[in-house]
C-alpha cells in the first residue's frame, strides 16, 4: 500500500500542491517553518481526519480559508487503487469520501490508510498518560484483529450507562445488573485481544530495539486496567461505593497501560532522549511489521525530523529498519545531505524541496 497521488488544498501554509510520490523513500527537506511538516499533517489528516499538532482545527486551516481539503490515490496490494477524500471546515464538520462513497467515520479512513508517526513528541509514548500508550496499543490491536472495533463500542456503550448510573442513579436493579454484565463480557473481549497483540508485538519489538541500540534491562509489559487474580465483576461490586462517590468506573480496561521499564524504573525515568527515541521507534516499527503480518497492505510511516537527537549510527540504523518494512515513508529534515545517501540502490528514493510553502520534486544529485 502507498499513496501514489496526494493533493493538497488549505492546510496551513502549504501552497495547494499534487504530489507524486515514491511508493518507497520520500524525503521532504528545507529551512525550518518551511511546510515540511505541513505535508506530514496533511497525510495525517487523510489517514485520520485529525491533526497531529493541535487538538485545535482552527489552526490547521489556511488564513482566510473556509476549509482545508486532502486527496489520495492509495496503490493497493493487490495492483489495485482506492480514491480517498477528506475535507473539514472551521466548525468542525468533515466529510470523508472512500471511492466515491460518504463515509460514516473517520474509523473507515483508518482501515483503509494505516499511518505511523513518529516525531518529536514521539516521547509522550513513554513520559505521557495511560491514554497515550492505550491508544498506541489499541491502534494495533484495531488493525490486526478484526472482532476489536465492536467489542470496543460495546465497551463504551456500556461505560457510558454505568458512569451515568453512578452520578445520577437512574437505573433500576436489574438493569444495572445487565450493564455490569455487558461490561464485563465487552472487557474480556478486549482484554484478551490486546493480550494476543502483546504476545505478538514483544519478540518483534525486542529484536527491532536490539538493531537500534543495547538496552538489555529494558521491559514490556501489559496491566489490563483492573487486578490480575480477580474477575472484572468481584473488583466492580468491592469498589462500587467509591465508584459511586467519584462518579466514574475505576476498574477496567479504559485504565490500561503499557509499562516500559528498564530494571526496577520507569523507562522515562532512566533513559536518555536519544534512547527514548530509540525505543518508541522500534514500538512503531514492530506495530508496523505485525500490520504486514495480517493485512496484504502495509503502513504508511510519517517521521517528522528524523535526524533530531540521533547521531550518524543511529540514524542509519533507523533508515535501515524503515527500508526492511519494505513500505512507503515520508521523512522531513532541513539538510537533505543527513539522508540522500546510504538508501539500497534498488530502493525507489524520491526528494522534495520545501521553501515558503511550495514544494517541488528535487533530482538527486542535483545542487538544488
Amino acid at each position: 500500500m502507498s499513496l501514489s497521488r496526494i493533493s493538497v488544498t488549505g492546510v496551513r501554509n502549504l501552497h495547494p500542491v499534487t504530489l507524486s510520490p515514491s511508493p518507497r523513500i520520500n524525503i521532504l527537506y528545507g529551512a525550518n517553518g518551511s511546510g515540511k511538516t505541513s505535508l506530514l499533517e496533511a497525510v495525517h489528516l487523510l489517514g485520520l481526519a485529525r491533526s497531529f499538532r493541535s487538538t485545535r482545527l482552527q489552526p490547521v486551516i489556511q488564513y482566510e480559508q473556509p476549509a482545508c481539503t486532502v486527496f489520495g490515490q492509495v496503490s493497493l496490494a493487490e495492483g489495485n487503487q482506492s480514491n480517498l477524500g477528506i475535507s473539514r471546515d472551521r466548525q468542525g464538520e468533515f466529510q470523508i469520501r472512500i471511492d466515491g462513497q460518504n463515509a460514516r467515520s473517520a474509523a473507515q479512513l483508518a482501515e483503509a490508510l494505516p499511518l505511523q508517526l513518529i516525531n518529536p513528541d514521539s516521547f509522550r509514548l513513554l513520559e505521557g498518560a495511560p491514554k497515550i500508550r492505550r491508544q498506541f496499543l489499541d491502534w494495533g490491536v484495531f488493525h490486526v484483529e478484526p472482532r476489536f472495533m465492536p467489542a470496543w463500542q460495546r465497551l463504551q456503550k456500556a461505560l457510558r450507562q454505568r458512569n451515568s448510573w453512578l452520578r445520577h442513579g437512574t437505573l433500576d436493579g436489574a438493569s444495572q445488573a445487565a450493564w455490569d454484565r455487558e461490561l464485563c463480557l465487552a472487557s474480556n473481549e478486549i482484554d484478551e485481544y490486546r493480550r494476543a497483540y502483546i504476545q505478538a508485538l514483544k519478540p518483534v519489538f525486542e529484536r527491532t530495539l536490539a538493531d537500534l541500540v543495547e538496552l538489555d534491562s529494558l521491559t514490556l509489559s501489559y496491566y489490563r486496567g483492573w487486578d490480575k487474580d480477580r474477575e472484572l465483576s468481584e473488583v466492580l461490586s468491592t469498589s462500587l461505593l467509591r465508584d459511586q462517590q467519584i462518579g466514574h468506573t475505576q476498574a477496567g480496561p479504559q485504565r490500561a497501560d503499557l509499562r516500559l521499564r528498564s530494571g526496577a524504573h520507569s523507562a522515562a525515568d532512566i533513559l536518555s532522549r536519544g534512547q527514548q527515541k530509540l525505543v518508541v521507534c522500534a514500538l512503531r516499527i514492530a506495530q508496523g511489521h505485525l500490520v504486514n503480518q495480517a493485512k496484504r497492505g502495509q503502513c504508511i510511516y510519517l517521521v517528522d525530523d528524523l535526524p533530531s537527537e540521533l547521531d550518524e549510527q543511529h540514524r542509519q540504523a533507523l533508515c535501515r529498519l524503515l527500508e526492511d518494512l519494505d513500505c512507503q515513508v515520508f521523512i522531513t529534515c532541513v539538510d537533505h545531505e543527513f539522508l540522500r545517501d546510504g538508501w539500497r540502490t534498488d530502493t525507489p528514493v524520491a526528494m522534495f524541496h520545501v521553501e515558503h510553502g511550495c514544494i517541488s520534486p528535487t533530482i538527486i544529485g542535483s545542487e538544488a
